[in-house]
C-alpha cells in the first residue's frame, strides 16, 4: 500500500537544538517560541527528545499555535515516524530538541519529510562542565559541535576560559558563531585572549607552538594580519594542477579532536616560481600577508606572498595543536 502524502507545502524550516541533558536546551527553545517577532503564529511543532528539568508548559504552547511531540527512545526517531507526524501535524516550522546522547549521524542521515529543511542548528553548552566532557567525552561532544551554525556556551562567568573553549570549536568548526552567556542572561561580549606573539609588531615569527592559534585568528581576524609579515615552518602541498596557476599552500597537520580528526591547515600563497616548491617538502616561509578575495576561502582572507623560501628539516613533532 502505498503511504499518504502530506499537501504540498513550501519549505517547512526546521530548527535543531543539540546538547547535553541540562545544558539549556529547553530553556533556548523557549526563549525562542516566545519571541514575538520570530514565530509569528506559524503552526509550530516541537519534537522533544529528552525530559529534562525545565518543561514545557502545552497549555502556553496553544497560546502562540505550538504543539509538543515527545520521542523518548533514540530508535523511535525514524523516517517512517516523522513522516506519519508530519501528516498529523502539518507544521509549518519544526523545532527538534535532540537527545545529547544520541548519535548525531541519527538525525543528519535520517530523511526528513518532504519539505522539511534543517536551516538552523543550535548547541547549547554549559561552560561549568564543558572540560570534564572534553576531557572524557570529547567526541560525542564534539559530535554535537561539528555542524552547529552557533554553539552558546551557558553559564559563563569571569573565570570561564572563553579563548580556551573558542579554539576547541573553531579547530573542527570554522564557520561556527559562539555566544557566550552568563548566569543572568546576559551576553558576555568579551573575548579578549592574549595571543603567544606580540600582534602590534609588523614581522611575526611564528614557533609550531604558534601556529594554530595564529592560523585560527588569521581566518577569523584577517584584517589584523594585513600588510605584515610572518616567518613559520611549513609543510608544503602544491600538487601539479596548483603549481602551474602559481600557487601553492604552506600549512601544518593539526589534530583537532582526537587521532582520527586530523586535518591540513595552510593558506593561499601565490608564488610565481610555485613549480620549484616540491610537494609534501618542508620549507622556512617569510611571507608578506594581503587580505584578498580567493574563492578556496569563498570570500577575503589572508593571502600569501612570500619573501624568501629556504628548505627546512622535518620537525620531531609534524603535528601543531590548537591549545
Amino acid at each position: 500500500m502505498k503511504r499518504r502524502e502530506a499537501p504540498a507545502l513550501e519549505e517547512i524550516p526546521v530548527y535543531l537544538f543539540t546538547g547535553f541533558m541540562d545544558s539549556g536546551k529547553t530553556t533556548l527553545v523557549n526563549e525562542t517560541l516566545y519571541d514575538q517577532d520570530f514565530g509569528n503564529g506559524a503552526k509550530t511543532l516541537i519534537i522533544a527528545c529528552e525530559d529534562g528539568d525545565v518543561e514545557y508548559d502545552e497549555a502556553k504552547l496553544k497560546t502562540i499555535n505550538a504543539k509538543l511531540l515527545m520521542i523518548e527512545k533514540e530508535e523511535d526517531f525514524t523516517e517512517e515516524l516523522l513522516h506519519n507526524v508530519n501528516l498529523q501535524y502539518l507544521p509549518e516550522q519544526v523545532f527538534i530538541e535532540y537527545n545529547g546522547t544520541w548519535e548525531m549521524a541519527k538525525i543528519l542521515e535520517t530523511k526528513l519529510p518532504d519539505g522539511w529543511m534543517i536551516v538552523q542548528s543550535l548547541a547549547t553548552v554549559d561552560a561549568t562542565t564543558y572540560e570534564m566532557y572534553l576531557a572524557n567525552m570529547r567526541s560525542m561532544i564534539m559530535g554535537q559541535l561539528f555542524k552547529a551554525d552557533v554553539v552558546i556556551f551557558n553559564r559563563c562567568d569571569d573565570n570561564t576560559p572563553k579563548g580556551k573553549f573558542r579554539r576547541s570549536v573553531k579547530a573542527l568548526n570554522r564557520k561556527a558563531q559562539i555566544v557566550y552567556e552568563r548566569a543572568d542572561g546576559t551576553i558576555d561580549e568579551g573575548d579578549n585572549e592574549e595571543l603567544p606573539y606580540d600582534i602590534t609588531q609588523d614581522f611575526i615569527d611564528l614557533s609550531d607552538a604558534d601556529y594554530g592559534l595564529w592560523y585560527l585568528d588569521a581566518m577569523d581576524n584577517p584584517k589584523r594580519y594585513d600588510g605584515k609579515t610572518v616567518k613559520f615552518l611549513a609543510l608544503v602541498y602544491n600538487p601539479d594542477k596548483m603549481r602551474k596557476k602559481g600557487m601553492f599552500v604552506p600549512g601544518r597537520f593539526a589534530m583537532t579532536c582526537c587521532a582520527a580528526d586530523i586535518q591540513f591547515v595552510g593558506f593561499k600563497c601565490k608564488y610565481p616560481k610555485a613549480d620549484e616548491i616540491a610537494h609534501k617538502s618542508w620549507i622556512t616561509i617569510t611571507a608578506k600577508v594581503k587580505v584578498e578575495f580567493a574563492k578556496e576561502y569563498r570570500g577575503k582572507g589572508p593571502v600569501l606572498y612570500p619573501v624568501s623560501i629556504e628548505p627546512a628539516e622535518k620537525p620531531e613533532d609534524e603535528l601543531v595543536y590548537f591549545s
